[in-house]
């Protein structure tokens, strides 16, 4: 897939804003390796207060998006200390990845909450960014572009928690040109959680559309706006797994695993997504 179209680019990135799989991973030192990614498995380590990893793969756009955070006040995302030619150092931001298992104190209502205000912060903060100037990767489908830098990976294990709040975003690999729809139909896919509810095994099981109806409410969008979440769900799965299953196809051992781990549960949650369209339209009335 193109990269989307931007008036200068300083350098060529991935199109699908996956790293290419490497049998090795020269110039990365010694650390403590932190797990949940995908796309960087293993090779994100903790050195101390900072988190050494693989560079971006838009590394210039991802490092002026965090940039302007910073300067912004947001202290919700990691901030870029130093890049070299394969790694880059951030801030570590302490806390708990909502990696597997999850704790009992993230998957409460109020956990699922504090996701909504999370993201509001984020998207106020990340709302006079200009991205004109960058390349960046995958574009999400037009019809969810609006010229904001959405997160568009807001995935459990990208999400840091302390003491069951949603503190900060982590993993900005696949931010790029989106919308505040694209980020609250992601997280909604993976926080409320949208599944069939045979591979919903905890204390959330049976309350999803109570839980999106909660979700959205945190969310301060208009009526519309709520709307719009719920129409674009088996938009946003299926970005998001296209992602994965050309990734995998192209030979890359962590999406082809987590491909094999998750692909009849991700056909069982679209089937979900589409069968309860009609309600989910309602909860977010």
């Amino acid at each position: 897939m193109a990269l989307s179209r931007t008036p200068a680019s300083p350098e060529a990135c991935s199109a699908t804003g996956v790293p290419k799989p490497r049998d090795s991973a020269p110039g990365i030192p010694a650390g403590l390796p932190l797990f949940g990614g995908t796309a960087n498995r293993g090779r994100v380590l903790r050195i101390g207060d900072t988190v050494v990893r693989p560079v971006a793969p838009c590394r210039l756009a991802t490092h002026a998006l965090l940039g302007h955070l910073a300067a912004a006040g947001f202290d919700g995302a990691p901030r870029v200390l130093a890049t070299g030619p394969v790694t880059e150092t951030l801030t570590y931001i302490a806390g708990r990845a909502a990696v597997p298992p999850l704790a009992a104190d993230m998957l409460t209502d109020d956990a699922l909450v504090s996701v909504a205000v999370l993201l509001r912060r984020y998207h106020r903060a990340v709302a006079s960014f200009d991205p004109g100037r960058y390349a960046w990767p995958r574009p999400v489908p037009a019809r969810y572009r609006t010229g904001l830098v959405s997160h568009n990976d807001v995935h459990p294990a990208n999400v840091v928690f302390r003491d069951g709040r949603a503190a900060a975003l982590i993993d900005f690999d696949l931010a790029g040109p989106g919308s505040v729809t694209w980020d609250f139909a992601a997280a909604a896919r993976s926080f409320v959680p949208l599944l069939d509810e045979a591979d919903v095994t905890d204390s959330r099981r049976g309350r999803a559309l109570a839980r999106f109806r909660i979700f959205l409410a945190a969310s301060g969008l208009t009526r519309a706006g709520r709307l719009s979440v719920a129409e674009a769900l088996v938009a946003n799965h299926d970005w998001t797994y296209a992602i994965v299953t050309e990734a995998a196809a192209a030979g890359h051992a962590g999406f082809a695993d987590h491909w094999r781990s998750v692909g009849p549960e991700a056909w069982r949650a679209r089937r979900w997504c589409e069968r309860h369209r009609r309600a989910l339209l309602t909860a977010a009335r």
